[in-house]
């Protein structure tokens, strides 16, 4: 019998989940077929790699001394899936993934059309849902990852940086602010608010920025907290206050001349959308072209 990488997978996974049946449900796979593969590899190596008990199971000696190396194995092969993602033209596949609402509506959409134009094979399915609801579709192993606005913490889950953001100050084409020259963060404390709700992505960012100016939240004139950034630009373009939102998700209103973006002189609102997959999983070669595609290429020709 020959050491294969399906093996030190499985064994990676157990030894993460800390059970046999919880790495079962990870892989898809019945917990004798990973009993079974766990056991291959002990008989390959003539040495048991977990102690087993009622309650718990525990890496051997053996078992700890193997675990980097199967971690590398998997970084490996994710690294060359990256690799020759650059060369597969003809990929067939679905593209299944879940987007929190302001990469869903508004960035995704025009990165969609370039990304099927070079992969014309590879079908995309795509779920708008907030982060929360992405986390637990992909524990419960519906989707393959999901791209998010801010990272969250979860033993299970592996982040990246994918994408770069930047969030403009917007306000209504007849504000005061809209024509004045020099415009400071603290300026924005002398009008009302509209903000995103709390636990937003967006939020977070604009929490974080207004934070390291020593601006807290309740230094602001919030006049109202909306669940959507569609709402948030109808409210500003109505005069109801001034908002931050992501600078791709208004182009549309600025290029009416319904809604205006301000630069403020002495800070910039930027941020980083982050891909969201299990840790223990592989992820099938279309979703890793696809985050190829994102970490690559040039986005703003196309935003």
């Amino acid at each position: 019998m020959a050491l294969n990488f399906h093996q030190l997978h499985i064994f990676f996974t157990v030894a993460e989940k800390g059970s046999f049946s919880a790495a079962a449900a990870s892989l898809h796979m019945t917990q004798p077929a990973v009993t079974m593969q766990v056991q291959s590899l002990e008989d390959y190596f003539g040495t048991k790699l977990f102690q087993r008990s009622t309650k718990r199971i525990e890496l051997t000696d053996a078992g700890r001394a193997l675990m980097p190396y199967a971690q590398r194995s998997i970084e490996l092969i994710r690294e060359t899936d990256a690799h020759m993602s650059k060369f597969t033209k003809q990929l067939k596949g679905k593209l299944q993934l879940g987007a929190s609402l302001t990469i869903g509506e508004y960035i995704l959409p025009r990165l969609l059309g370039p990304f099927g134009q070079e992969y014309p094979h590879i079908s995309i399915s795509m779920k708008v849902m907030n982060t929360a609801q992405i986390m637990e579709e992909i524990l419960n192993h519906q989707l393959n990852f999901g791209l998010i606005e801010a990272p969250v913490n979860h033993p299970d889950m592996h982040m990246e940086a994918v994408m770069s953001d930047e969030l403009k100050l917007i306000v209504g084409k007849n504000h005061p602010l809209a024509n004045k020259e020099n415009v400071q963060l603290q300026d924005i404390l002398e009008y009302p608010v509209v903000l995103r709700e709390q636990g937003s992505g967006t939020r977070l960012v604009i929490e974080e920025q207004l934070r390291q100016h020593q601006i807290e939240l309740t230094d602001l004139n919030i006049m109202m907290e909306l669940g959507s950034t569609g709402a948030v630009k109808s409210a500003v373009e109505a005069g109801l206050g001034i908002s931050f939102v992501s600078a791709a998700s208004v182009k549309h209103e600025v290029a009416l001349g319904l809604i205006q973006t301000v630069s403020l002189s002495d800070v910039k609102f930027l941020r980083q959308f982050y891909s969201m997959y299990l840790k223990s999983a592989l992820l099938p070669i279309s979703a890793v072209t696809f985050l190829t595609f994102l970490r690559e290429r040039d986005l703003q020709q196309w935003l």
